[in-house]
C-alpha cells in the first residue's frame, strides 16, 4: 500500500503561466521523491505600470511517501 502527500508550492515566471508551472513542477521533482501529479490551485499576477511582470502559480503536488 502506498500513502501519498500533498504539498503547496508557489512558483513564478516572467514568460507566462505556463512556464511558472512547468518551472514549479520541474522544482518539485527535483526536489521530492516519486512526484505523481500537480494541480494549479490559484493564479496571479504581479503588475508594475500597467504591465504584467510575474505570472505566478500556486500549485498543490502530490507525491509518494517513501
Amino acid at each position: 500500500m502506498s500513502i501519498a502527500k500533498i504539498t503547496e508550492i508557489k512558483a513564478a515566471s516572467t514568460v507566462s503561466f505556463d512556464d511558472a508551472i512547468k518551472q514549479g513542477v520541474a522544482r518539485a521533482n527535483a526536489t521530492l521523491d516519486k512526484v505523481k501529479g500537480a494541480w494549479v490551485a490559484g493564479q496571479d499576477v504581479t503588475v508594475e505600470d500597467g504591465e504584467i511582470t510575474e505570472y505566478r502559480v500556486l500549485l498543490k503536488v502530490t507525491f509518494i511517501l517513501n
